[in-house]
């Protein structure tokens, strides 16, 4: 079995499911452009910063705008996102994600955040997670966004953990590569047709314990 120092877990998508209010929010944000896009693309919204989206969604248009209509974009994006997140509570954690941590709990091994969101910090608070986590690396603590895997390796430096013994939890492409990148032990939570990068794929946490998933890691 694998040794495990600790555990960082994305929080959209993994802790949480925000993705169908990212989703909405770009689509209308796009919808104000003349632009128009579907779930497919939408995947590789996932897991990057605000500008990078946005830069993504302008080139389906060949489209530039100047830096300041840019930030008004983004603005506009993230206003229509917190006023859907406002309305979350513990209910909405993802089901299988209470008793998979408690038992990481059981087992004394560190857990930590690594979010590229800078909404990282409302949400966990919304969920009443805040004393669960003992790391919360978001977006504004870091320069560089996935798959740069500055978010991660910030993490572990806080957890004083080895990132070769460190268990990331993504369900974007783009979070995979960035454990990849930093020499993680990458888990993809999701669809494998996505996450196939990721050293172990899971559809998500419904019965799914740490010991056996070490092992599952042990035999990749």
């Amino acid at each position: 079995m694998v040794k495990v120092d600790a555990c960082i877990f994305d929080l959209d998508g993994v802790i949480v499911e925000t993705s169908d209010a990212h989703f909405k929010a770009w689509q209308r944000l796009a919808k104000s452009l003349g632009i128009s896009f579907g779930e497919e693309f939408n995947e590789q919204l996932k897991g990057v910063s605000r500008r990078k989206s946005i830069e993504k969604i302008l080139a389906l248009d060949d489209r530039e705008l100047p830096e300041e209509e840019i930030q008004q974009l983004m603005d506009k994006k993230n206003g229509w996102y917190q006023d859907a997140i406002a309305e979350l509570t513990p209910d909405d954690i993802l089901e299988g994600v209470p008793s998979f941590i408690e038992s990481l709990q059981g087992m004394n091994i560190p857990l930590g955040i690594g979010s590229s969101s800078k909404n990282a910090p409302y949400i966990i608070d919304y969920l009443q997670l805040n004393d669960t986590f003992e790391v919360i690396i978001d977006g504004t603590k870091v320069e560089n966004t996935k798959p740069d895997p500055e978010v991660f390796l910030k993490g572990v430096k806080a957890m004083n953990a080895d990132p070769s013994k460190t268990i990331v939890f993504e369900d974007a492409v783009s979070g995979v590569e960035a454990a990849n990148n930093g020499g993680f032990m990458s888990v993809g939570v999701g669809s494998e047709e996505y996450l196939g990068d990721a050293d172990l794929v899971v559809p998500n946490f419904i019965g799914l314990t740490p010991k056996e998933l070490f092992e599952k890691l042990s035999d990749e």
